[in-house]
């Protein structure tokens, strides 16, 4: 029994946030404090061969500027890749703290300290850099080709031009493929091309940096300050031990964009506080944060897929192109996920192949954003699930139940136990509430016209295999009794610190109002990867049951010398220890226990399994053929989590992932314009869907009890943006007869779409 787990108890940083007291990174204020600015390229990819900053320099209130010449030349990745890697894998290193060669428009080639924001944006304007222009390449399948130009020469020279790399390969077959497709009865292929989209969290990048007597102060908006950590002390050649991050303690919204260095916030106000012996403080405009740091990847995928003639998948080989821009950052390992999640998690195929090509061009870095590549590989398999369906003159969800993945089937490129699979009970509930039966397949006329479509799928619950996963955590009891849990993970957002402490307390039986946490903070908490790959609540919940199991043997051996009771009879709930016909509060033995010099603490270091969850999400859409107008009236999105911790945070989780999906499949895109760079530079320019805009959400939280997972629980956090694609596009073809193979849904690619099929004239 619990007592916790279960509520929808309040989030603990609610009041901070509701009045406005919570601290972020732009509140942070230190003595003598700079104020930071970059200068960006004008051109997609060039050489510098002089800067000036004579100007600059003698401008009053200039105290420190940085460029090529004056900055230290390792190279970095400033995604948490850089330092969570696998081995035997080498992370790829492309970066540098400002460079001499830009490899997209906004890439900082110098950057400057000063007394005001406004003199240091005038002294931005006053340094004169010199460019050679070079060639430049723009699409993933133009960048590919042998004759295109190589970003990288040390790097991209690989299988493929310009792969970021290697090129990803998940093979699980035996035999020739060929001939697995040989044997089946229908085969289908599909293609999809989506777009770049942006994480759009609203507090932008920015760090504030303090350089004094050798140690390396960041306050910062990192979602892991721990592996921030370690790409600073690695950038900048120090001791880890002299560097310290941490969030102020509040982040606004994260998504993935801020998974290891934020854009380059903390090393260039880094690199300049060195440079100045004084803080700095280097917050991203709205514009640069668009402009300059971390989307979501777009590109290409095709899909083929074979069955047998009762609608059993025989074999699927799918390709994804996508576009990673001018750095690595995340490129191969989103792509491993694009591949293990997306396209090879969902269903059993006996014969799987996936070839993903993560891609340099020059354009801004994509690396990660809400769920890591999963998005891409789930709605090409879905478009090809979809067209299957047709083909064999199926229901969709009867040829879902039919393929989705069973505990006994071998998860092939994934190394442990599938765990409980919800995903079917998804896909009848999800269908339910969208009312499938009565509306799928409606014969329709006129402008208006309505349809439902389904997708579903699996993510994770741990970043693991793709990365060195492993947490650390402290718990004590305080001298009156209450909890204390030291961790490195941050609150970026969903109240993962609230939900973590509402397993705490009933793991360990104390009261919920007294215990507390710390969390975001390098110095006061062991090493934990950060806030990602869904996995905050799952992992740190599990190394937690961990430590509890020290630190509740601890209480009792104390507790039975007091109580005269052997230990193995004792309890604790709700801050009572009891058994053998006693009880004394905890408050009381722990004070005691430190009246005799002890104090029950306990740490544990633990690497947490993996399990799956699993979801379903239905949609359906009003289209206008008139207009071109796609419109989502209802998103019914049913979401395996194993066990509800808190559910008030877990269906607000769920309902921001698909609002997020929504924008995705029907509004969101960032547009490049040749020689000036991407449009979208705020969001006046950046369709982001607004409260007017978001569709009803019916959430449905399904419990499949995981045996991993403390207390049965799993992931959910990037969960909810991950069907949404591949649900819309369903319901529009549902409404349209017509399947888009691109996004985003906007009008003028609809109605060429209708055109195209001879609907609209």
């Amino acid at each position: 029994m619990t007592t916790y787990v279960g509520e929808s108890i309040p989030r603990n940083d609610g009041y901070d946030k509701a009045t406005g007291c919570g601290k972020f990174t732009a509140d942070i204020y230190l003595p003598h404090m700079l104020y930071a600015k970059a200068v960006r390229s004008p051109y997609a990819h060039a050489k510098v061969l002089s800067i000036d900053t004579s100007e600059a320099e003698a401008l009053p209130g200039v105290k420190a500027i940085i460029t090529w010449e004056n900055t230290k030349h390792i190279p970095f990745n400033t995604s948490a890749t850089m330092v969570t890697t696998n081995p035997p894998e080498e992370p790829i290193r492309d970066q540098y703290i400002v460079t001499n060669e830009p490899l997209y428009i906004g890439d900082e080639v110098a950057a400057v300290a000063a007394t005001s924001e406004a003199i240091a944006e005038q002294a931005v304007k006053l340094i004169s850099v010199e460019y050679e222009e070079l060639p430049a390449v723009y699409d993933p399948l133009e960048a590919i080709k042998p004759e295109a130009v190589t970003l990288h020469p040390e790097i991209g020279k690989t299988e493929v031009n310009n792969a970021c790399g290697v090129v990803v390969h998940i093979d699980v077959f035996q035999g020739d493929l060929e001939e697995h497709f040989k044997n089946c009865d229908h085969v289908v292929e599909t293609d999809i091309e989506l777009p770049r989209v942006k994480q759009c969290q609203m507090e932008t990048h920015g760090a504030v940096a303090d350089y004094k007597n050798g140690r390396l102060d960041v306050w910062c908006t990192t979602q892991t300050p721990h592996p921030t950590k370690m790409i600073l002390a690695y950038a900048l050649d120090m001791p880890e031990s002299k560097v310290h991050v941490q969030n102020p303690p509040y982040v606004g919204g994260g998504f993935g964009v801020r998974i290891g260095i934020s854009g380059k916030a903390e090393i260039i106000a880094a690199a300049l506080a060195i440079e100045a012996h004084a803080p700095v403080k280097f917050i991203y405009t709205r514009a640069e944060d668009m402009l300059c740091s971390d989307t979501r990847h777009g590109g290409y995928l095709h899909c083929r897929l074979g069955a047998n003639k009762n609608g059993k998948f025989m074999a699927m080989d799918t390709t994804a192109w996508l576009n990673t821009g001018a750095y690595a950052t995340f490129g191969i390992e989103l792509l491993g996920v694009c591949g293990a999640c997306g396209t090879q998690g969902t269903y059993y195929i006996p014969a799987n192949r996936y070839t993903g090509y993560p891609v340099y061009t020059n354009q801004e870095t994509a690396g990660a954003f809400r769920g890591f590549g999963t998005p891409q590989g789930t709605a090409i398999v879905e478009a090809a699930v979809d067209k299957m369906a047709q083909v064999l003159g199926m229901d969709p969800i009867e040829l879902r139940h039919l393929n989705t993945r069973r505990e006994e089937n071998p998860l092939g490129f994934w190394p442990f136990p599938v765990g409980s699979i919800g995903v079917d009970e998804c896909l009848d509930r999800a269908a339910l509430a969208i009312g499938w039966k009565e509306k799928r397949g409606r014969k329709q006329s006129g402008n208006i016209r309505r349809g439902v479509g389904i997708a579903c799928g699996t993510h994770v619950s741990n970043a693991a295999p793709f990365c060195v996963d492993y947490n650390a955590i402290v718990m004590r009891l305080e001298q009156d009794g209450s909890l204390f849990v030291s961790s490195g993970i941050p609150e970026i957002g969903p109240g993962s610190t609230t939900a973590l402490m509402q397993v705490a307390c009933d793991l360990v039986g104390v009261p919920f109002e007294s215990a507390v946490m710390q969390f975001g903070d390098t110095a006061a908490g062991p090493f934990d990867i950060g806030s990602h790959a869904t996995r905050t609540l799952y992992t740190v919940g599990y190394v937690m049951s961990c430590a509890v199991k020290k630190l509740r043997a601890d209480i009792f051996d104390f507790a039975s010398k007091m109580m005269e009771v052997p230990a193995e009879e004792l309890d604790l709930k709700d801050g009572i220890v009891f058994g053998g016909g006693k009880e004394m509060t905890i408050k009381k033995l722990a004070y005691q226990a430190h009246l005799r010099g002890h104090q029950f603490i306990a740490s544990e270091c633990q690497i947490p399994p993996n399990s799956l969850p699993w979801f379903a999400q239905a949609a359906e859409v009003e289209v206008d053929m008139e207009l071109g107008l796609v419109k989502v009236l209802k998103v019914a999105a049913a979401h395996d989590v194993g066990h509800v911790v808190n559910p008030a945070l877990c269906e607000s989780q769920v309902e921001g992932g698909v609002a997020q999906g929504v924008g995705y499949a029907t509004r969101e895109e960032m547009t490049y314009v040749e020689g000036k760079g991407f449009y979208n530079d705020g969001f006046h320019k950046y369709m982001l869907p607004t409260a007017d805009d978001i569709c009803e959400i019916e959430t449905i939280l399904v419990e499949s009890r995981d045996p991993y997972g403390v207390y049965n629980i799993k992931g959910v956090g990037e969960c909810g943006a991950i069907p949404t694609v591949p649900a819309v596009l369903s319901a529009v073809e549902d409404a349209t007869g017509v399947r888009f193979e691109a996004c985003p849904l906007v009008p003028g690619r609809v109605l060429s779409g209708l055109k195209k099929a001879g609907l609209v004239k």
